[in-house]
């Protein structure tokens, strides 16, 4: 399989609710997890192409909830896969409380689109 250009997966979580920082590292964990698990199931070239060049991973911040959901839609509506995490609230969160999106992997031009103006958390 050829790979035109760099593959990249990007989480992006919310900066307005407190979590521990083992609980910040589960939720961006379980966003790997998921966005790459769906997208192996839709996009399995990019998963290969992304696994290939050293699954790269990029951990970006959002201000709240709006901007995550915004995140996420603009991703879908660009034909990427994007997953919303959403805690069950066994521990310190509310229980359904959005924490984070996974992106891709995929093309990293395509979500830069979507992520490039983002802060790294």
């Amino acid at each position: 399989m050829e790979c035109r250009g760099e593959f990249k997966q990007v989480i992006v979580v919310r900066s307005d609710i407190k979590m521990s920082k083992g609980k910040l590292a589960t939720q961006v964990a379980h966003a790997a997890v998921e966005a790459t698990l769906r997208t192996l199931k839709i996009k399995p070239e990019w998963v290969e192409c992304w696994l290939s060049q050293g699954q790269k991973k990029v951990v970006l911040k959002v201000n709240n909830l709006d901007e995550l959901l915004k995140i996420k839609e603009d991703a879908q509506r660009n034909s990427l896969i994007a997953v919303l995490v959403v805690d069950a609230g066994r521990t310190e969160l509310p229980p359904e409380t959005p924490t984070a999106v996974g992106i891709g992997p995929a093309p990293a031009e395509l979500i830069d689109k979507i992520t490039g103006r983002l802060k790294l958390l």
